[in-house]
């Protein structure tokens, strides 16, 4: 009753203004806003009618909370898919996405049959204090199983305030064993790994924009100046973006103040603001990489394009994501969020790097590119020829390999997973990254446990033929010519022994990067990987011939470095992208 008697009263308050805009009592407003607001009223007249009509006659009880969410989801759904709502539930992930903060144990988890597992532990949190490692299978919180459940809902009972205890029943090797922990805050790491590469080049890898992050990046940075770096390379592969504000703060670390970074444009005079460095830069002259792939996006496309547009150093890897709107936290009534688009940003060429016409849908629904028609040409501060409409396209674009299908499909079947936590278990004595080396032997036994998992795929080839097959099978086709596909079948089959062998390199790779991430956390990992990493490597080469980059910088380079690969593929450099993707706890 208490339900319906707010619905009453919202519906009478709605009626009222309506009047009150029809008779056109509130003054000042045009015709045209009148009558938009006429409509806005009646249709919320209508929304609260049709949900009384549901409440009061539908068959069966209906649930509120979870009628209006879907309601909700799906009015937004018609905008862009950075307008989103966050219920009251939901605030612990929205702490999370503006933070980078939360109450919880320090680890991710994955579903796996019946259970969620842990994927990943945080260096000094509760689970890995406690001794949690990945791979173990999460199958109770407080005595209450977790059979079942979807990895949201293990999140809602393993977060909580900190200092709140905790006891989690965790499985390793068939035996339970029950692990009391105490929540702690969780500080993601912005910055999980920074260090020098050779005797002058230093490395950073920043991998989101939350609040403090500056922080972080200033103190590596600074520290690779202490030791000795004479160029730096920030790699923003896989940031996804964050918080504007620090985003004009890490371009501050390398631009003096004064300078122009980003602006932003929209529909309300009020969220027309220049954004421009305001302190004294650590370092206006050394020479900066940055790497970008098409995971970097938002504050990540304002750093690399300010520094592009500023001619302050040179853009190396894969075009960016190509998301060049803003987004704000507006509270709502009941404790519950709207993140809202509120503007376009444009970075000091002019350029603003918006790749997806949200506003124009296509007529199957779908998201349009922006096409090359409407693509405008800028400058940048020397005079280089950049474009809008596209997310930042590098200077040297090193497009990396893609994973073969036998690779993406043991990667994202776990397979590569498992065989880690194997490994893990099974050489415990491996006390640095430089004393692992994945053998021989131990490619055998990953064929063997393949074997022992019976492990199977298609190929696309396959898959394709299968529906040719099908499709012949209909029209009554494949009886003439079944000798001729009888013939393709054996020709296109591929060979699991034969695929291991030849695809041996990237599968290796994806193992050992796995492998290291055990023993040495996403750091270790990362330490590990950079020293073979295409792209890294190719930037603090450019960084070493200081003639090449200096031409880069003043648009006298010949044409970029383009390597041809598929963009849609699964890369190596995905990897850790994927992980972090998964939900954190």
């Amino acid at each position: 009753m208490l339900v319906m008697k707010k619905i009453r009263s919202l519906r009478i308050i709605i009626i009222i203004l309506s009047v009150l805009l029809v008779a056109g009592i509130s003054t000042g407003f045009l015709v045209s806003q009148e009558t938009r607001d006429f409509r806005i009223a009646k249709n919320l007249d209508i929304f609260f009618s049709l949900f009384r009509e549901l409440n009061t006659f539908y068959v069966d009880t209906i649930d509120p909370d979870k009628l209006i969410k879907t309601g909700i989801d799906d009015m937004l759904k018609t905008l862009d898919p950075y307008t989103v709502y966050f219920p009251e539930s939901e605030a612990d992930e929205f702490t999370i996405m503006t933070t980078g903060k939360y109450g919880g144990i320090g680890s991710l988890v994955r579903p796996a049959n019946d259970y969620v597992v842990i994927s990943e532990v945080y260096k000094g949190f509760p689970a890995d204090k406690a001794g949690i490692k990945p791979g173990d299978i999460l199958k109770k919180v407080d005595g209450t199983s977790l059979k079942g459940l979807a990895t949201d809902k293990v999140s809602e009972k393993l977060k909580g305030n900190p200092g709140t205890e905790i006891n989690v029943t965790i499985e390793r090797n068939g035996k339970d064993t029950d692990y009391p922990l105490k929540r702690e805050k969780i500080i993601m790491p912005s910055v999980p790994y920074w260090g020098m590469l050779d005797s002058k080049t230093g490395y950073i890898r920043f991998t989101s924009f939350t609040q403090g992050c500056i922080d972080d990046v200033k103190n590596a940075l600074n520290s690779l100046k202490n030791s000795n770096a004479q160029q730096i390379i920030l790699d923003l592969r896989g940031n996804p973006g964050g918080l504007l504000t620090e985003a004009v703060e890490i371009v501050n670390l390398f631009v003096a103040e004064g300078n122009e970074v980003v602006s932003t444009k929209g529909k309300e005079k009020q969220f027309y603001e220049n954004y421009k460095t305001t302190k004294q830069p650590v370092d206006e002259k050394i020479p900066l990489a940055i790497i970008i792939n098409r995971s970097s996006a938002s504050a990540s496309e304002i750093v690399a394009g300010a520094i592009q547009d500023l001619d302050r150093g040179i853009i190396v890897g894969q075009r960016s994501y190509g998301k060049g709107l803003v987004q704000v936290e507006r509270p709502l009534s009941y404790n519950t969020q709207l993140k809202v688009t509120i503007a376009k940003y444009y970075i000091p060429s002019g350029r603003c790097i918006q790749a997806r016409d949200f506003s124009h849908p296509n007529e199957d629904g779908s998201v349009g590119i922006i096409p090359d028609s409407l693509i405008s040409e800028f400058k940048t501060k020397n005079g280089r020829i950049v474009k809008d409409g596209g997310g930042i396209t590098p200077d040297i674009e090193i497009l990396p390999d893609p994973l073969s299908q036998i690779s993406s499909e043991l990667f994202l079947r776990n397979y590569i997973f498992d065989f880690a936590t194997n490994y893990y278990w099974a050489h415990p004595d491996i006390k640095s990254p430089d004393q692992f080396k994945f053998t021989d032997q131990d490619y055998s036994d990953f064929k063997t446990f393949l074997l022992s998992r019976k492990f199977d795929y298609k190929t696309g080839t396959e898959e394709s033929l299968n529906e040719l097959i099908s499709n012949a099978k209909k029209e009554k086709y494949y009886d003439i010519h079944k000798e001729l596909f009888n013939e393709l079948e054996k020709d296109v089959t591929h060979n699991l022994d034969q695929d291991l062998t030849m695809f041996r390199s990237e599968i290796t790779d994806l193992l050992e990067d796995e492998i290291v991430s055990r023993y040495f956390y996403e750091n270790g990992a990362i330490a590990y990987t950079i020293k073979n990493d295409e792209q890294v490597l190719k930037a603090r080469d450019i960084l070493n011939n200081k003639d090449e980059y200096n031409s880069i910088l003043k648009g006298t380079a010949g044409a970029i470095l383009v390597t041809r690969k598929n963009e849609q593929a699964i890369s190596k450099s995905d990897n850790i992208q994927i992980r972090r993707d998964l939900d954190p706890l």
